[in-house]
């Protein structure tokens, strides 16, 4: 199938610091690209990959889990770990999961997460069924767009398939588990007004991973993908600040190479 218009995964060569950038469950790399060509524009390699069977049809979910995602993170990590001096992983929802796990595999090699509304389990109450439910319903309702901004659409699905939901919720349940291992700088941005991904998710993750360098903000004009949302400039111009804490060749050498 091809890939939704506006849904193409990105890639920018810049300068000796890259950043990773993880979309979430049923979204596609559209919910980030903003994000992704403003880092892009102030000299940082960039990589924004697309996720298995994300970004063409719901149906194509089906065929895929948690560890094809996985993997495809953790190739464009490795990417860019041969490419740049330092390299910082961002994520949003699912994405947020996906980038701690990869903090918690590669450690040092990792120098900070950016998280927004990371998510950590999966709500639903009907959840306990999905081991059951996924070889009888096919789908339920999508949860995509959940956006305050007027006229800000997010490329996602429009059914959630619950063969994939499973998956996650088991995937989500490894990282939880994993969360201790996480050791590098945080910041964590989250919106008090989620129809997603509850604040009791970020509060978690906060207690259980063992980075001392963490940052929480609240993002009080945005619902669950913030970064199409009011406060996207504030997400973009604060995760690259954070970068430029600690990769000192941000704004000097590593812009000028950028390009």
């Amino acid at each position: 199938m091809p890939v939704l218009l506006g849904a193409e995964p990105f890639r920018h060569e810049g300068g000796p610091v890259g950043v990773l950038l993880c979309h979430g469950f049923t979204g596609s790399p559209q919910s980030l690209r903003p994000w992704a060509e403003y880092l892009a524009e102030r000299g940082l390699t960039v990589s924004l990959p697309l996720l298995p069977g994300h970004g063409t049809r719901w149906q194509d979910m089906q065929l895929t889990g948690w560890q094809d995602w996985y993997a495809e993170v953790d190739r464009a990590l490795r990417e860019l770990l041969e490419r740049c001096e330092q390299v910082f992983v961002f994520g949003l929802s699912m994405g947020g999961a996906l980038s701690l796990r990869l903090a918690a595999k590669h450690g040092e090699s990792i120098s900070g997460l950016v998280l927004v509304n990371p998510a950590n389990k999966v709500h639903d109450p009907l959840a306990f069924a999905l081991p059951v439910a996924q070889h009888f319903i096919r789908s339920t309702p999508g949860i995509a767009s959940d956006i305050a901004k007027p006229g800000s659409v997010e490329i996602g699905y429009d059914r959630v398939p619950t063969r994939a939901a499973h998956s996650v919720r088991r995937f989500f349940r490894l990282v939880d588990a994993e969360l201790p291992q996480v050791t590098q700088p945080v910041l964590l941005l989250h919106s008090p007004q989620d129809h997603v991904v509850p604040p009791a998710d970020s509060a978690r993750i906060l207690a259980r991973i063992s980075s001392t360098d963490v940052t929480e903000t609240l993002l009080e004009q945005s619902y669950h993908v913030a970064t199409l949302d009011h406060d996207a400039e504030r997400i973009f111009a604060d995760s690259y600040a954070f970068v430029g804490r600690l990769a000192k060749s941000v704004g000097r050498e590593g812009a000028a190479s950028g390009g």
